[in-house]
């Protein structure tokens, strides 16, 4: 099977504009709307396989890259939590016309979180799988629990910071503008009220988005029909074989099957 080259959608307005890359494969509903984490992209292996689950299963799937990030146009420093939640809604807005499941990893289960929030009132969002969620991750992992005094000085005075990655041979830069945005849109600080059924897989040996971080966000949703699952030997990434097949059973069973 051929790779199929995405289509291109424009989100934003004047200079703000940024071209979106969504790639579409048709089928019965629920679609699946996979949410990609912070600089990964809709090709990663997760991501993949939820496409070809959907595709073994004549299942609608839409994938979709956010600004600075993949396919997609636009710069990645220049970039926040408001752009990606804005994209994630005009691609919501725009495919799942009909009953929808978020699948988030990491970052995309914060963007999952909050495009819930946002389309609440329209009724088609019928549950959430979460992957290793990076909720609130730059307050309450960064610049809380990371960052020493002298990176937060750098951000404060020069405006951003490199990461470096255990993901990518280049570092991330993280910059004021991305902390300060992120701040808009915490949600830990509050009960969450979805009124969805929430899926979340979490990893055990998470170095990145602990397993303590993952049950805060159990807390913060009293009234949602939450499934934890923690996975003993599960780092970050839940990429294994037996980590996406414990992903799409999961995504099965929130479908109905």
């Amino acid at each position: 099977m051929g790779v199929q080259e995405p289509q291109f959608i424009q989100v934003g307005k004047r200079d703000k504009t940024r071209s979106i890359a969504v790639n579409v494969v048709s089928g019965k509903d629920p679609t699946l709307l996979w949410l990609s984490g912070f600089k990964s992209d809709m090709t990663g292996t997760k991501a993949e396989a939820v496409a070809e689950y959907g595709r073994s299963r004549d299942q609608a799937v839409v994938r979709f890259d956010y600004s600075g990030h993949g396919r997609s146009g636009g710069d990645f420093e220049n970039a926040c939590v408001s752009d990606w939640l804005e994209e994630a809604e005009a691609v919501f807005d725009r495919f799942c016309k009909r009953d929808t499941i978020l699948i988030g990893s990491s970052m995309g289960g914060w963007i999952s979180l909050l495009l819930a929030l946002s389309r609440k009132p329209i009724g088609r969002i019928k549950g959430l799988v979460l992957i290793a969620p990076a909720v609130d991750f730059t307050e309450e992992l960064m610049w809380k629990q990371r960052f020493t005094d002298e990176i937060r000085e750098a951000i404060q005075q020069d405006g951003r910071w490199s990461q470096p990655s255990d993901y990518a041979d280049e570092p991330y830069v993280i910059t004021g503008k991305l902390i300060e945005d992120g701040r808009r849109h915490l949600l830990l600080d509050r009960d969450i009220h979805l009124g969805l059924p929430v899926t979340i897989i979490q990893g055990a040996q998470d170095p990145d988005v602990p397993a303590s971080h993952a049950q805060r966000l159990v807390e913060a949703l009293p009234r949602e029909d939450v499934t934890f699952s923690l996975v003993p030997d599960g780092d970050h990434r839940l990429s294994r074989p037996q980590d996406i097949e414990l992903l799409l059973r999961s995504i099965g069973e929130m479908s109905g099957d």
